[in-house]
């Protein structure tokens, strides 16, 4: 929080008002560029509310050190003071807002026990994601080549030496929650569109009596070297001059802030403009396109989420795709649902059985494999990958695990002339099953694909089979050395023009 607000007035040029202590001219007021230190004293100095504390700073005597009197003083809050007198001194901002700072500046700092400040990483759940098994905040990972983020907890392996807690995804996670988030926030676009309008315009309206401020200061400045400078007497010439030079250099910083202040007005009117208006008015309307613009950044999309939700429970049903989800809003509210999410087994899958039954059934009626799969498709069936339907291949090793044979080794189907199996084709020939099928892939073996066995058929007559066997007949590795030899360049072209020596 201090970070941001340096860099925001630093943005606008807004400087601080700092009382000198030190050198041979002490107690007046000098504006100076802001720093980190005056920033945090003017957030947690009671004084800056009106109120006057005596002993914040006190010993702790456990942590004092022998030999070293600064060491073993610690901040106690202001209620913790000797003495507290609210309402004692003029007040830049009330006790409640003093208060709320305070609690807001906890809140940030980076502890297990608070949400912590507002990061622009990817994942949207980062200090409000409950474990539902330990009730402990989860922890963010990220890694892989595309730092893909997800969400973990590992209490029970670090505090009673168990297994992690869980492992979850955090894509899965994040889109459902956002899709809650933007449907808890359209009944509110009208009131979001008149508070960002609102908002933006009391900020410029801020600015510009800052700008104001500094006009004034600037042109009280010059008017005080103007009078120093009539009042000298003719005769001290040395003073005269240095006064003239310190007016004339009062007024060229007047004129130019002046110049800055209408380059300021130009680029910052104090009012919205009808365009302005109207955009805003349009964004507010369509929410999930505010929420998913590229102009929209982690950060802010975090801060919205933290504004109504207090958490969110989250609870794996064992290893299975299944996650039990509990949104707990601010108002008190809670919003419960079941989301998936994509896992490594297919025998985690919490359909796992009804799968095997429905694959038994097609296998029994007699559906090769690319039936079932289209099938399986169809009634909703999807693999361990979220959302992805079964291929093909898995459908096969599926099948081949449950010991579910294809209708087609019960009976083959009768092929035409000169087509063969690639089981008989491969006892022909004497190679492998997966010979037959590179020859497949590279154009070297005519085949087709057979509907009805769901297989491939290859075709040879005598010559293409003679072809074939003497092909089988090289050395290993000569097909592919003549292949490669015959794709490439002549490595021995001699120029006409060459002269031989």
């Amino acid at each position: 929080m201090h970070h941001a607000l340096l860099r925001y007035l630093v943005q606008h040029d807004i400087q601080l008002g700092v009382r000198l202590r030190e050198g041979p001219v002490k107690g007046p007021l000098v504006w100076r560029r802001p720093n980190r230190m005056t920033l945090q004293n003017m957030l947690k100095h009671p004084l800056y509310a009106g109120a006057y504390a005596y002993g914040r700073r006190q010993v702790d005597a456990r942590k004092k050190q022998p030999g070293r009197p600064s060491t073993g003083r610690v901040t106690r809050p202001p209620q913790d003071s000797y003495v507290l007198l609210k309402e004692h001194v003029p007040a830049s901002i009330t006790w409640a807002q003093y208060e709320r700072n305070l609690a807001r500046l906890a809140a940030n700092r980076a502890r297990a026990e608070t949400l912590g400040a507002v990061r622009h990483g990817p994942s949207l759940l980062a200090g409000i994601l409950v474990c539902g098994k330990c009730r402990c905040r989860m922890q963010v990972r990220y890694g892989g080549p595309r730092q893909v983020h997800s969400y973990t907890c590992n209490r029970l392996a670090t505090t009673y030496g168990g297994d992690y807690c869980q492992y979850l995804p955090g894509e899965p996670i994040d889109a459902v929650v956002s899709q809650w988030v933007l449907t808890a926030l359209a009944p509110a676009a009208l009131t979001l569109s008149l508070e960002a309008t609102a908002h933006r315009a009391q900020e410029r309206r801020d600015l510009d009596r800052l700008w104001q401020q500094r006009l004034e200061r600037a042109t009280y400045e010059a008017e005080r070297a103007a009078r120093h400078y009539r009042l000298i007497e003719p005769e001290h010439r040395l003073v005269a001059r240095q006064l003239a030079k310190e007016w004339e250099a009062t007024l060229t910083a007047q004129r130019h802030l002046q110049e800055e202040y209408e380059r300021f007005g130009q680029a910052q009117p104090q009012s919205l403009s009808r365009a302005e208006r109207e955009a805003i008015a349009q964004l507010a309307s369509n929410i999930p396109a505010l929420w998913h613009a590229a102009t929209t950044t982690m950060a802010e999309r975090k801060e919205i989420v933290r504004q109504i939700i207090q958490q969110v429970v989250v609870a794996g049903e064992g290893t299975s795709e299944r996650l039990q989800v509990t949104i707990e809003w601010v108002g008190g509210e809670t919003t419960a649902g079941i989301i998936t999410r994509p896992i490594s087994r297919t025998e985690h899958l919490s359909y796992y059985p009804l799968l095997c039954e429905r694959i038994r059934t097609l296998a029994q009626a007699g559906y090769g494999t690319t039936r079932i799969t289209e099938a399986l498709a169809q009634e909703g069936f999807h693999s361990p990958r979220q959302g992805t339907p079964f291929s093909r291949q898995a459908v096969h090793e599926l099948m081949q695990r449950l010991g579910v044979h294809q209708p087609w080794r019960r009976g083959r189907p009768p092929l035409s002339q000169n087509e063969w199996w690639f089981s008989d084709l491969e006892r022909v020939l004497g190679v492998a099953n997966s010979t037959l099928h590179q020859w497949r892939k590279r154009g070297q073996l005519q085949v087709r694909w057979h509907d009805q066995s769901q297989r491939w058929v290859a075709w040879a007559d005598e010559a293409e089979l003679q072809r074939l066997q003497q092909r089988c007949a090289l050395p290993a590795g000569e097909a592919s050395r003549h292949r490669w030899l015959d794709a490439q360049p002549s490595q021995r072209t001699v120029s006409p023009h060459a002269t031989t020596v």
